[in-house]
């Protein structure tokens, strides 16, 4: 078997191997048995795309051309991993917590969730990106006739346009499989990075292997390639420093920018803390890469013709030194290296042109509305695929028109200059709350003119796309307009000249342009949830009800989501509300976040725009919805008020419910009120009829009976005319009309009094004094005075329930005030009655004792009157009553009103 053939069972083999790892992690993952698919290991080994062909083939070849320069493009991302860790930390936390899908949705998402500047982002990405892929395609091509060279003549190698169709094809294939297979991007594909990550390894051993054989097998050692490298050219190169600054920084920019880049950091991330591994692994990755890269470089110059390509040397040395299984090893690690690169773009690319190009232009084709007939979802899914067929297809075209015979390194940084013109805008939005969707469409749109003019266009070389006339003087014959010397600028080199004036005239748009233009409410709003992510990892606000109804969103969520996923996520949030059903209320937090899901499908800005037809009619725009806050602080100033007043409604709502339940046990109270004062009224009233008549009508009662049935009535008559009085005093005293009279006494005498009054000292009521501390003389009316003290030592007797009852009178003074407390040791005061206990009608322990229940009100009536206060004190043990008033002057006039 030929070594062309064998190649080509290999890689079919390879390829197959590919599919059955991809199948196999998707599978596990489907499962829930793919625990290791989120390993931090494998995160690292995703990151390794940004290692291409560039990188496998194409380092040899700088470093056989410019010497250390190609260190450069491994220096920037381990800048950016090492001290930009925070940075990146806060990009995943960003898309984690916006679903967010692609490096155009997180620009179009901090700037107003802008779907004109997604649509700007995502083609100068594709077009960016367009000769990276033609870069794979190429690295493929030739490592394949480079083979074929071997065993057939010149003039029988096949054509490398059909190769690369050949290979583009089956790329676009893989990627439509194990790609697409979900719609929502922020579903991992597991497959596709498990296969990622298997080449990874595969193109890292592939390199050192050759390393390894070029060192030891061809060389005599390190020490013999150590002296050939100081005798080569590659010791000689003299690297400006410009140069290498600029390429440095260009690298790190592209590490951030790349659109498969952020796919595989920011997008398919499982885990924030995986970039702690990252941040170590992924450098040390680039450094072993880079290990063998001058070795070959040297050997290959020393021991192939000097028409060899240096681009090939890795795969050119093992195999003309008869080392074929090395030479397809060699092969696989660079097949892998462009094949792993060509997926991870497509799908990157497929979801920003189907998110910001396909989907906006169908919704609007269709009528404009989220409302519209047809499966949104297949729709979305086909976008996806024919999109990945054209983006690689575009790779193929530049492929074709740019010849092939570019170097890899110089098509690689044509596409890293495009890339790069993100990092403003991208930057900018995550640390400047001042930027705004203005200043990022100018900078973006000028680095992508200036790039293009300088660097793309002419990279198809002279009167394809640009005359060599305009290459030479310039357009219309101005010398300082020429795409290499723009401005004037000479002598310096094309890639440096690109970088230096699209870069800064972007920067210099998006500054000035931010600073003369205002940013809109949405725009506030997403710039303080971006430049603060880590104080709040929530989502943006804003949203309103409006007219939205449940049913309407399910509809629209269900033709993108789909039926099942959909249906779950309405039954989740409903279960949430605590709402039967699988239909939750449309509030600002659903809506918000059934947003963040749609977003994972249709991308931020159409998901945006999809609910904000719904949310308030086809013709209401975001802007419009929240055109009453123009300021994020107004805005949070709004909130603020809504739910102060929300408290304020609740506090409300409960005093209300405190109300009408006093109210209720009033009336109990005075239901059984009127149902007391009527027996208290019948009954000595009954018994004065009686014995009135008993006197009356019976003959010959001796004088003994007389006087008893004369003393029932009598005691009746006083008993009558105490209730009597009650419901008088406490009629004159709500009135306001009581008179008062003024005294001045000692209060231990004014207690003496009380205390005589209801019955004196005795073995039922146990009376604890400190009599010096009642020495106090007190100005105030004392018989009304004496009538409180006398309420509250009577009811201690007929209510204290302890089985030794026991009264403490604690007198206290504080300034201009007497503090009397009156506390038995029974069990007081009912909690559920202590707040109406001084309202008429209200009786405690009915079952011992009666009354009219007048008693305490016409206490509170008193002390109000004497400008004091009467309160229930309620204790863990026992209860107690607390009487304050003046110690002088505390009389109120006739007539006066004082608030209770």
């Amino acid at each position: 078997m030929s070594i062309l053939n064998l190649l080509i069972a290999v890689c079919l083999g390879y390829v197959v191997f590919l599919f059955s790892v991809a199948f196999a992690a998707d599978r596990a993952a489907r499962r829930g048995r793919g625990a290791w698919l989120r390993s931090p290991i494998v995160y690292t080994l995703s990151l390794s795309i940004y290692c291409t062909a560039w990188t496998f083939y194409g380092a040899v070849g700088f470093a056989a051309r410019s010497g250390l320069e190609f260190v450069t493009i491994y220096l920037g991302p381990t800048l950016v991993m090492i001290g930009w860790w925070g940075l990146l930390r806060k990009m995943v936390r960003i898309g984690r917590s916006q679903r967010i899908t692609s490096i155009a949705d997180m620009i179009s998402s901090r700037y107003g969730k802008s779907n004109l500047l997604a649509v700007i982002v995502t083609l100068i990405a594709v077009i960016g990106t367009t000769p990276y892929i033609a870069l794979q395609l190429q690295s493929v091509t030739l490592s394949i006739n480079a083979f074929a060279q071997v065993d057939l003549p010149g003039d029988q190698v096949s054509e490398t346009g059909t190769t690369g169709f050949l290979i583009a094809a089956g790329l676009a294939l893989f990627t439509v499989l194990f790609g697409t297979r979900n719609l929502d991007v922020n579903e991992r594909h597991h497959g596709v990075v498990m296969a990622i990550a298997v080449e990874a390894v595969i193109k890292l051993c592939a390199l050192l292997a050759v390393g390894v054989f070029v060192v030891w097998g061809l060389g005599g050692g390190p020490a013999d390639i150590l002296a050939r490298v100081d005798a080569s050219d590659i010791a000689r190169w003299e690297v400006s420093n410009s140069r290498w600054i600029g390429l440095t920084m260009l690298s790190a920019a592209a590490f951030l920018c790349l659109p498969r880049m952020f796919q595989v950091m920011v997008v398919e991330n499982q885990d924030e803390s995986h970039l702690r591994t990252a941040a170590w692994a992924f450098p040390t990755y680039l450094m072993l890469m880079s290990l063998f890269v001058i070795p070959i470089a040297v050997m290959g110059l020393d021991l192939l013709p000097e028409d060899s390509n240096p681009d090939l040397f890795v795969l050119t040395l093992p195999l003309m030194h008869g080392q074929d299984g090395l030479a397809i090893f060699s092969f696989l690690g660079g097949f892998s290296s462009a094949t792993s690169m060509v997926i991870v773009a497509a799908i990157a690319l497929s979801t920003m042109v189907s998110n910001h190009i396909v989907m906006p232009v169908w919704l609007r084709m269709t009528g404009g509305t989220a409302m519209m007939s047809g499966d949104v979802r297949s729709v979305a899914l086909l976008a996806r695929r024919l999109s990945i067929a054209a983006v690689v297809f575009l790779g193929y075209l530049y492929f074709r028109l740019s010849g092939g015979g570019t170097a890899l390194a110089a098509i690689g940084l044509i596409a890293f200059v495009g890339v790069a013109q993100f990092l403003p805008a991208l930057l900018g939005g995550l640390i400047w709350r001042g930027a705004t969707r203005s200043g990022a469409l100018a900078g973006v749109s000028i680095g992508f003119v200036t790039w293009a003019y300088c660097l793309f266009l002419p990279s198809f070389g002279p009167d394809v796309l640009i005359s060599a006339e305009v290459m030479q003087a310039g357009p219309w014959g101005i010398g300082w307009l020429r795409p290499y010397a723009l401005f004037g600028t000479e002598g310096i080199d094309n890639v440096v000249h690109a970088v230096l004036w699209s870069l800064s005239l972007n920067v210099a748009g998006f500054v000035g342009v931010s600073l003369l233009s205002f940013p809109t409410p949405v725009e506030r709003l997403q710039g303080a949830q971006f430049v603060n992510i880590f104080d709040h990892s929530g989502t943006s606000g804003g949203w309103n009800a409006g007219m939205a109804q449940s049913e309407d969103l399910l509809i629209m969520a269900q033709r993108i989501m789909g039926p099942d996923e959909a249906r779950k996520l309405f039954a989740r949030s409903a279960q949430l509300q605590g709402l039967p059903g699988f239909l939750p209320e449309p509030s600002p937090e659903f809506i918000e976040l059934l947003e963040r899901e749609l977003s994972g499908s249709v991308g931020a800005a159409t998901a945006h725009a999809m609910i904000s037809q719904i949310i308030g009619g086809a013709n209401v725009s975001v802007e419009d919805l929240l055109a009453v806050a123009d300021e994020t602080a107004q805005i949070m100033e709004y909130s603020s008020q809504l739910e102060a007043k929300s408290n304020e409604l609740a506090d409300t709502a409960r005093q209300l419910r405190e109300v009408n339940d006093k109210l209720t046990k009033l009336s109990v109270q005075k239901d059984a009120f009127l149902s007391q004062i009527s027996h208290e009224l019948r009954t000595p009233m009954t018994s004065i009829r009686s014995f009135s008549e008993i006197l009356r009508d019976t003959q010959g009662l001796d004088a003994g009976a007389q006087a008893k049935y004369a003393g029932i009535i009598h005691d009746e008559t006083l008993r009558l005319t105490r209730l009597l009085d009650d419901l008088l005093d406490l009629s004159v005293l709500e009135s306001g009309t009581v008179v008062l009279n003024p005294g001045r006494a000692r209060l231990g005498d004014l207690l003496d009094r009380a205390i005589d009054a209801t019955g004196g000292l005795d073995a039922r009521l146990r009376i604890l004094r400190e009599a010096a501390r009642e020495d106090i003389v007190v100005d105030t009316d004392l018989d009304r005075l004496v009538q409180v003290f006398i309420n509250l030592i009577a009811n201690c007797r007929k209510y204290c329930d302890a089985p030794q009852p026991e009264l403490r009178i604690d007198v206290t003074q504080r300034d201009d005030t007497v503090e009397v407390v009156f506390a038995d040791n029974g069990t007081g005061v009912p909690e559920e009655l202590q707040s109406i206990i001084f309202e008429k009608f209200v009786r405690v322990g009915e079952t011992k004792a009666g009354g009219a229940g007048l008693g305490l009100a016409i206490c509170r009536e008193i002390m109000t009157r004497l400008r004091g206060e009467i309160v229930c004190l309620p204790k863990p043990q026992g209860g107690g009553f607390l009487v304050s008033f003046p110690v002088a002057g505390g009389l109120q006039a006739a007539g006066e009103n004082v608030a209770d």
